[in-house]
């Protein structure tokens, strides 16, 4: 038996058909590769914490792109800090999710997804500060944190002169901490210190440093070298006091010093360390805005560098949209995101990015930290980062 559809009815069909794949279209995604478990879920999760409340703000004042209005929409994926796996989340998102922008925030998932982002025209959103992520000349690629060099001597001259010239390197063992020591050591050696022993360890893997650390410790470092994700790096911190080991810490950018001190039951076993100084902690008023509205949403806890950095790095990226007038096209919207950067609001813009220099690395002054009494002090690098 056929049945025969009145003409209203079929009308009514169709509209709603199209007005269905219509409120498809006027959702657009940006996507997120990271870890989410593991020793390092604790630092994904605050990356993805930063984009998702950007988009929330986004969306509550609406983004209109070209005349028509969107949604933004994060679609987050777990990595586990494994860089194939990261290679295969991204795929997946530019064509099951059809991402313009995709953003991850570890190197060694950066650089697999180097290998193709430019052929699929898709905007990386690079959340490291590894000088070599802009220096590959990916036209496609965003470098969100400025570059770590511009840390390192300043770092040392504080330990140096508080602590002694002998280090230990116990560091992480991923692409990202192996670059921070090619570059350290160096330093280290030039400024009339001396490297004891080196030792990297894999922090996404252990919760127990026992022995990695007893080995570095035999050869009595003034200073300790260490980092990866803030909670292994709190580990390490924390393993090291325990076996009576009195020195500073030498803490690269990764990890972060407020996070750290969650972890272990607050600052003291951190006496001493020099890393970056935490968002809470910044004095500049557009970092003092930020933390304010968070704590409007968070009111229990402090935003870490993360947060701020990748919120920010959404924010541009839909205003790179409105200014590119397209939501598909990754080409030009990352064509746009040096204006992007430089006309974001003081509210969405927590470390005072300046914009992005030729190669697409961040310009921003970063500021660094101490532990001493019992506090995170504000030593005030303040340096800038020309775009190494």
């Amino acid at each position: 038996m056929r049945i025969k559809m009145k003409p209203v009815y079929l009308a009514a069909a169709v509209a709603m058909a199209f007005s269905g794949s219509a409120l498809a279209q006027e959702v657009v995604k940006i996507g997120f590769s990271g870890p989410l478990s593991g020793g390092a879920a604790l630092y994904g999760k605050n990356v993805l914490m930063g984009m998702e409340m950007a988009a929330n703000e986004v969306n509550a004042k609406g983004l209109e792109v070209g005349g028509k209005k969107y949604k933004l929409e994060i679609v987050s994926l777990d990595d586990k800090y494994n860089p194939s796996e990261t290679a295969i989340n991204v795929q997946r998102l530019i064509q099951q999710h059809k991402t313009p922008a995709v953003l991850v925030p570890h190197s060694g998932g950066i650089f697999a997804v180097q290998a193709f982002n430019e052929k699929a025209n898709t905007l990386l959103l690079a959340y490291t500060s590894l000088p070599q992520v802009t220096e590959r000349g990916n036209k496609m690629s965003v470098r969100i944190p400025p570059d770590f060099t511009i840390y390192i001597d300043p770092f040392i001259k504080v330990e140096m002169a508080k602590f002694g010239k002998n280090v230990a390197i116990a560091g992480a063992d991923h692409d990202y901490a192996k670059a921070w020591t090619a570059a350290f050591k160096p330093k280290w050696e030039a400024a009339g210190g001396k490297v004891v022993a080196e030792n990297p360890m894999s922090y996404n893997k252990a919760t127990d440093f026992y022995s990695g650390v007893s080995k570095v410790l035999q050869d009595k470092p003034d200073v300790m070298f260490i980092g990866g994700a803030s909670e292994p790096s709190a580990l390490v911190a924390k393993q090291a006091r325990d076996l009576g080991f009195k020195g500073g810490f030498l803490i690269m950018d990764q990890a972060k010093i407020d996070e750290m001190a969650k972890v272990i039951g607050g600052l003291g076993p951190l006496e001493g360390s020099v890393g970056v100084l935490p968002l809470a902690a910044d004095p500049r008023p557009n970092a003092k805005l930020f933390v304010s509205n968070f704590k409007k949403i968070q009111p229990d806890r402090d935003p870490t560098s993360e947060i701020g950095l990748n919120y920010t790095a959404v924010h541009a990226t839909a205003i790179a949209m409105k200014l590119a007038g397209t939501v598909t096209d990754g080409v030009k919207i990352r064509e746009q995101m040096d204006k992007a950067f430089k006309t974001l609001p003081a509210e969405n813009n927590p470390q005072e990015i300046e914009g992005l220099d030729p190669k697409g690395g961040t310009i921003a002054n970063v500021l660094m930290g101490v532990v001493e009494g019992g506090k995170i002090k504000d030593v005030s690098l303040r340096t800038a980062n020309a775009g190494k």
